[in-house]
């Protein structure tokens, strides 16, 4: 595997010197990482990872190992719930020196001061606009992006012929397949799923913080509240058990999987991460633009997933040059692509995967649509009123579907204040 040389030299060169220092910000973020004292060339660097990817970074971190000789552990983390430990646990030094976590927990890492910022040099100029914006925070750049991800309508085409435009569509065509389900997207029975709804709110010209010019949001001017979003409110309440039920808060993620690739159901919301299962599973599919249910052009959240230095880590310098220099090659982006189907964020593994697959083509064309997820620290609070809320009107619980909208907007709004 080939190791991104420009950087590497000037990273060594550094080590050598003994200049290499990984500032922090005042306000926030690390402090400085952790230099490890006389074993700084030796002592090996922890790696929270999840299962899926798991596979991709071993050969990249025994690479690492015989060209360093510093070894690398991968430890296996429950991704839905790393973040915390993170926060948690790197204070005390039980932290691991890099994780891999979704950009949007970033804000949060922040406040915490548990992670570092890192020098790119010209390793920067490879990767998209977009999911370098996603990993910059007060103006310093916090990770190594390695995949932009985003959600589309998946097609049975079997079932369905043509793609239609419109949300309304696309339920009188799935009536029409005579399956169980005319449309299927996950949802949490305990926190509904702001994320893969948010397609739908946006076509209602709803979101959630206003945005700069250049694309950034102004956390202080939050218009989840606004007419558009109960305008969106009310849609919903009619989509849920109080109105056709199409949406079904029983139906989570892994039911709406295994009842699209049963043949329950002509459409599918969902992102890249599901493809390897439903191709594995032979339906003939098709990835569709995401329809419109409120008029205006629908927009999906775009992740970035990245991998970030502990402000603690034992070995920074290592840590540093693992996350910089061999997760940011080609080779080493594709490798994450095969396990999880996520688009990367390097352009030339990009195109790499895009001219082989045309399923990276069209997440990537309908992410073109979109705008990252918000990576305020609040961010935890604005999720968890916001879904709840999603889930009340969904249910039919609650009262009128835009009066549970405000309040959620006043609760979000007040956490936001503290």
């Amino acid at each position: 595997m080939k190791v991104n040389k420009k950087s590497a030299l000037a990273i060594s060169a550094l080590i050598a010197s003994g200049a290499l220092v990984l500032s922090g910000c005042a306000s926030g973020g690390g402090d400085n990482g952790d230099n490890g004292g006389d074993n700084e060339d030796t002592t090996p660097i922890t790696v929270w990872v999840d299962i899926e990817r798991k596979p991709a970074l071993e050969p990249i971190s025994e690479q690492f190992t015989e060209e360093t000789g510093i070894e690398v552990k991968l430890v296996t983390k429950d991704f839905a719930t790393v973040d915390q430990d993170f926060i948690s646990q790197v204070p005390t030094g039980k932290g691991p020196d890099v994780i891999v976590s979704p950009h949007d927990k970033l804000g949060a890492y922040y406040a915490a001061g548990v992670v570092a910022p890192l020098e790119l040099g010209d390793v920067a100029d490879g990767f998209s606009e977009a999911s370098l914006a996603a990993v910059t925070y007060d103006g310093k750049v916090y990770g190594v992006p390695y995949s932009v991800e985003n959600v589309a309508l998946v097609r049975n085409a079997d079932l369905v012929a043509d793609p239609a435009e419109t949300y309304d569509e696309v339920i009188a065509n799935g009536k029409a397949a005579g399956t169980t389900y005319p449309f299927l997207v996950g949802l949490s029975p305990e926190q509904g799923d702001p994320y893969h709804l948010y397609p739908f709110q946006t076509s209602f010209g709803s979101q959630v913080f206003a945005q700069n010019a250049d694309g950034s949001y102004d956390s202080s001017q939050l218009v989840l509240g606004d007419e558009a979003g109960q305008e969106f409110a009310t849609w919903l309440g009619t989509q849920g058990a109080a109105g056709s039920g199409v949406f079904n808060a029983n139906i989570d993620g892994d039911k709406a999987r295994e009842f699209f690739l049963a043949g329950d159901s002509p459409y599918y919301l969902t992102g890249p991460w599901n493809i390897p299962a439903i191709a594995e599973a032979g339906i003939n599919y098709a990835i569709d633009p995401l329809p419109s249910a409120g008029g205006q052009e629908a927009k999906p959240f775009v992740g970035v997933n990245a991998f970030f230095l502990s402000s603690k880590s034992t070995n920074a310098l290592a840590a540093t040059n693992y996350i910089v220099n061999y997760l940011s090659t080609e080779e080493a982006q594709l490798s994450l692509f095969e396990v999880g189907g996520r688009p990367p964020a390097l352009i030339s593994a990009y195109e790499t995967a895009s001219a082989d697959d045309p399923d990276v083509a069209a997440f990537g064309a309908i992410g073109q649509t979109g705008a990252p997820m918000p990576a305020i620290p609040e961010m935890g609070s604005v999720w968890s009123d916001w879904g709840n809320a999603e889930l009340q009107i969904i249910k039919g619980e609650g009262g009128e579907p835009a009066e549970i909208w405000t309040v959620a907007a006043d609760n979000v709004q007040a956490s936001i204040d503290g």
